[in-house]
């Protein structure tokens, strides 16, 4: 009998023994990674996870405008707008004065070189605000293709009308320097009609 009531009470020491060594139960995941970070509980893993990895944010740039940066644009938006009434007068006389020669009214003669004259002053104004304002502004993001494009546009107007006046003056004698008077004026014209609408509202990019 005490053999007995022996042998009960090492059986349930053992198994005591048994319950005290049983490891405790991990909150990992099953099949969490060997390595993988710790993850308490109730909180959200991506936090986590985000909270280890933070990427830098990016600076700002901040471009710096003088107060003549205005000044330019305003003196360049406004004068641009005699370009259309300039381009049909000088299409209209011209036009005239290749198709009668000698014959011409002599307005049209007196006034084709004055609109001329305008022309070249209304390019030069536009070109100096224009490629000033460009320079001041290269390092702006906002646009800049946009932008470049416009003014590479007007530069190649420019270049057209150097040319128109270079040969005016051989159009008079020679029937074909005249053809390519009118045809260089009527591209540098479009050139510059284009670049133009690019910078009006729907087409411009701000």
């Amino acid at each position: 009998m005490i053999h007995l009531i022996l042998a009960v009470l090492v059986q349930a020491n053992d198994s005591s023994s048994a319950v005290a060594q049983r490891p405790e139960v991990s909150d990992r995941p099953l099949f969490a990674a060997v390595g993988a970070p710790r993850v308490e509980l109730g909180t959200d893993p991506m936090m986590s996870i985000a909270s280890d990895t933070t990427t830098p944010k990016k600076k700002k740039v901040v471009i710096e405008y003088s107060d003549w940066y205005e000044t330019r644009l305003t003196i360049h938006r406004y004068s641009s707008w005699a370009m259309l009434p300039l381009f049909v007068g000088q299409y209209v006389t011209g036009t005239t004065l290749i198709q009668k020669g000698t014959d011409a009214p002599q307005w049209v003669k007196t006034t084709h070189p004055i609109l001329a004259t305008g022309v070249a002053a209304l390019f030069a104004t536009n070109t100096v605000t224009g490629a000033w304002n460009w320079w001041e502004g290269r390092a702006d993001p906002t646009a800049r293709g946009w932008r470049t494009t416009h003014s590479v546009l007007m530069l190649l107007a420019d270049a057209g009308f150097t040319y128109v006046g270079l040969v005016s003056g051989q159009a008079k004698q020679n029937g074909d320097v005249r053809n390519r008077h009118k045809q260089a004026a009527i591209i540098s014209g479009s050139l510059a009609v284009t670049s133009w609408v690019m910078m009006l509202k729907p087409f411009r990019q701000d």
